[in-house]
């Protein structure tokens, strides 16, 4: 499946609330599905289109509506028209490059989110967008592709137990919230696993790899920082300004998660300050395995110095000199050489330079 990208230059010159999609298209066909449930059951519906919502009679006091590949400006304004959502509503869902941020509307409140996932074997961080629009009977969200992230709420809510069912509206929109808060965990944890294997590798015989697997922890743990730092101001708007929408008792959760938002960005600068230090502890490693070398090798050279001036001396061309004519003069000046070169042994040897 082709992935093409729409970038922001599609925008310019077009008037607020123009309904263009940017961003990756992420799934071939958008799919619709509806909850509506509330303490006495549950009805779950798959649509084959917006258009239907506006058919289908409300079973249940609450209905929750989730939407996969929103990419369609038509289908989103049929949304729109039915739920009230304004044109600048429907143009922040269609544009999946959003900060995450909150934004306070009179019978409702349009939340962004976003839920990360590293790729297998590699810090490839994958990012995807998730919309959710609290009113006051309905919720929506709007991923941009299939995902398990809200399956636990599903189960949930289909097994009828706890107090998912009887809460209503807030209830459930503070289970969404918490659940992709909570997702930001497992990343940490494999970020924190791919570390500790950094260090182990650096603290043996780091290879040619290792230098890069440092610069792509930092790069992607500065990326996660960076998108998440707006998180914690966007949950304590919502803990302290939206009592409209939330009642007492779930504003305590809701301060809760704001807790496991704080908490993550604290482990998120642990993580930063690890890359640097296990960079710091690379290149120690490299350079002092470049001094041992290189000491190594000045032993070497500074042994075989006494022979090569005693090789040079004798090759000079004078007539008389000691041990030319001696038959056993070769074997002197060998015998020389290597007590000059074992006497020098020993005295690096009781110096621990070898």
């Amino acid at each position: 499946m082709s992935k093409p990208r729409k970038l922001r230059s599609r925008k310019a010159g077009l008037p607020p609330g123009t309904l263009v999609h940017i961003g990756e298209i992420k799934t071939a066909r958008t799919a619709f599905s509806v909850i509506d449930f509330d303490e006495q059951g549950l009805q779950e519906r798959q649509l084959p289109d917006p258009a239907a919502l506006a058919r289908q009679p409300r079973q249940h006091a609450t209905r929750w509506v989730n939407v996969y590949g929103a990419s369609s400006p038509a289908d989103l304004a049929s949304m729109g028209s039915t739920f009230g959502l304004h044109p600048l509503v429907q143009e922040d869902i269609l544009n999946t490059a959003q900060r995450q941020k909150l934004d306070a509307y009179e019978d409702y409140l349009y939340l962004v989110l976003h839920r990360y996932e590293l790729q297998p074997n590699s810090l490839d961080l994958v990012q995807d967008q998730i919309s959710l629009v609290i009113g006051r009977d309905y919720v929506l969200t709007f991923q941009e592709r299939p995902s398990q992230t809200f399956e636990p709420i599903r189960q949930r809510l289909r097994g009828g137990h706890g107090s998912l069912r009887k809460g209503g509206v807030d209830t459930l929109a503070y289970s969404l919230i918490d659940t992709v808060v909570d997702s930001y965990f497992g990343v940490i944890e494999q970020l924190n696993d791919y570390a500790e294997n950094l260090e182990d590798k650096i603290l043996g015989r780091p290879g040619p790899g290792t230098l890069e697997g440092i610069h792509q922890l930092k790069r992607c743990v500065s990326q996660l920082r960076r998108n998440l730092h707006p998180l914690r101001e966007v949950l304590g708007t919502l803990h302290r300004d939206a009592g409209d929408f939330f009642r007492a008792d779930i504003q305590l959760y809701v301060r809760d998660v704001y807790d496991h938002t704080v908490h993550i960005l604290e482990s998120l600068e642990d993580l930063r300050d690890l890359a640097t230090g296990l960079l710091d502890v690379y290149l120690s490693t490299v350079s002092h395995r470049v001094n041992l070398e290189v000491r190594a090798l000045t032993v070497v050279a500074t042994i075989f110095m006494p022979a090569t001036l005693i090789a040079g001396i004798f090759g000079m061309n004078f007539k008389e000199m000691p041990w030319l004519a001696n038959p056993e003069g070769f074997n002197y000046a060998l015998s020389l050489m290597g007590l000059i070169a074992v006497v020098m042994l020993l005295l690096f040897w009781r110096r621990r330079h070898i």
